[in-house]
């Protein structure tokens, strides 16, 4: 199976990024795989928040499927629950480093295991892209917190920076949607905001969750305020490669405006949400760059007040 042969297991061997990389599993007990496992479970359980959080605008809820024909949640919660095995690797071969500092070796090992998930993500969807974007955000951010022991958000993704600016010598040279829209308009996109360390994460999502929890919001409010205040300002690939400049401005000045009003708490902003909303569908563009920065807001977040509290079992997290 292809879940099987190309995730590379919690304990990744030292071996060059070329060779092949097999699952073997520690034993329970084993403080490196149990750390591994919550990180990736803490990553399964932000993808899934994100994709069930509602309303969101044109993208996949507990509605429907806004601006995807191909998906639905259902399929998303598969997807993610499909990327567990890959993000335990992920913190594995942060955890076997042979450096407390990101390496060459880190940067590959992160790369080719992501390019796994990837492989085993299109099997579950039949070839949808429900999470390529995060596969590459939060796999960072997963092994990135397994090589700092550190519950930090800012450092977490500092960390994540110094791994992302790494070379990847075994890319495949096969241009993506992203960095064909940015040959075209410009910008940085996915892989500009993990080098500069994640500032729309660290600097725009978790101080709107922050202050909307300081302000006694329920918890849907202040992730929906989180995702708007992304949008505002974000350069969103997504937004660009299904609409052009013509739907990014839409989404940026309709989050502005939804967050202006209030957000989505009050009833002015909440219908401003729900036109923008509207206005995404009539485009047929979504903003997922947006929505995989709030997954890995969540994740930093959950990661920030995890309790130390039980690891959930590989069996509740299968496809």
């Amino acid at each position: 199976m292809a879940m099987q042969t190309a995730i590379a297991s919690a304990q990744v061997r030292r071996e060059p990024p070329s060779a092949t990389v097999s699952q073997s599993w520690q034993p329970a007990h084993d403080a490196g795989l149990m750390r591994a496992r919550q990180l990736a479970g803490f990553a399964v359980a932000s993808l899934i928040d994100e994709a069930e959080l509602t309303p969101k605008p044109a993208l996949v809820d507990c509605r429907g499927s806004g601006a995807h024909a191909d998906l639905d949640l259902p399929l998303m919660r598969r997807s993610a629950r499909s990327l567990l095995p890959g993000f335990v690797a992920m913190a594995g071969a942060a955890h076997a480093s042979p450096s407390p500092r990101p390496t060459q070796w880190l940067r590959e090992s992160l790369a080719k295991i992501g390019r796994g998930a990837e492989i085993a993500m299109l099997e579950v969807t039949r070839g949808s892209n429900a999470h390529r974007g995060a596969i590459w955000v939060l796999g960072l951010l997963v092994g990135s917190a397994a090589l700092a022991g550190s519950r930090n958000p800012a450092l977490v993704a500092a960390l994540g920076a110094d791994i992302a600016r790494i070379e990847d010598r075994f890319a495949p040279h096969r241009p993506s949607n992203g960095e064909r829209v940015l040959r075209q308009y410009g910008g940085r996109g996915a892989r500009g905001q993990a080098e500069d360390g994640f500032p729309h994460v660290v600097g725009v999502a978790l101080p709107a969750l922050r202050a909307a929890r300081r302000n006694a919001q329920s918890e849907t409010t202040a992730r929906l305020d989180a995702l708007l205040a992304v949008m505002a300002t974000l350069d969103d690939t997504c937004l660009l490669h299904r609409g052009g400049e013509r739907a990014l401005s839409v989404a940026q000045a309709g989050a502005r405006d939804a967050l202006s009003a209030g957000g989505s708490s009050t009833p002015d902003g909440h219908r401003r949400l729900l036109e923008l909303d509207a206005s995404l569908l009539s485009l047929n563009a979504s903003p997922g760059g947006a929505a995989d920065l709030l997954a890995a807001a969540l994740f930093l977040d959950r990661l920030e007040r995890a309790d130390g509290g039980p690891v959930p079992p590989l069996h509740e997290w299968k496809a």
